[in-house]
């Protein structure tokens, strides 16, 4: 088995390729060893000194470091991935830990929403993705569209020039009634 990593553009998150699929539907973001008990995959990740969270994507797993250097915890992430995916074990033991990005919205709004979700889900999240993140979206209301960055966006030095910059102006462009784009913190 032969895992590729990318650097992120957050300096403090890395990207870990496997080869194979990591999440079949949906995403799962841990910020510590005791989120991660649904998942086998996580909990060996975090044994390695110097992780402070893992998001698993699609096909790829985003680890995110403290103080440590990655010259010095890398190999040993290589070395929990690999040894995860040859045990045979699942990836995640309780599948309803996994997200989905999109927050359940019902009402008046409920066309401009489904534009939103579609939007995000063809335009922004494949590229944010390739980051190693995820976009979640939390709401619309009073043309304000509440969404959180997760993986190695959240918290990534870009991610609020993303958020204003990249998809506000791309959901203003499509969606007449959106105004804003605001964080959630995660």
């Amino acid at each position: 088995m032969f895992i590729q990593t990318e650097a992120t553009p957050n300096p403090s998150t890395l990207k870990f390729l496997p080869g194979r699929t990591v999440m079949a539907s949906g995403t799962a973001d841990f910020t510590n060893v005791e989120d991660a008990a649904p998942s086998p995959l996580a909990q060996r990740i975090f044994a390695v000194e110097g992780v402070e969270g893992v998001f698993l994507g699609p096909d790829f797993i985003s680890v995110a470091k403290g103080e440590a250097d990655w010259a010095h915890i890398k190999p040993a992430i290589l070395g929990a991935v690999m040894e995860h995916f040859t045990s045979g074990q699942p990836v995640m033991v309780d599948s309803a830990q996994t997200d989905s990005g999109h927050a359940e919205h019902d009402g008046p709004h409920g066309a401009i929403v489904a534009q939103i979700k579609d939007l995000l889900d063809t335009r922004v999240r494949p590229a944010v993705a390739q980051d190693g993140g995820d976009i979640t979206f939390h709401g619309f209301e009073e043309g304000i569209v509440y969404l959180s960055m997760r993986g190695a966006c959240a918290g990534c030095p870009s991610s609020t020039m993303t958020l204003k910059m990249g998809i506000e102006n791309l959901l203003r462009h499509y969606i007449p009634d959106v105004l804003e784009v605001r964080p959630v913190p995660t």
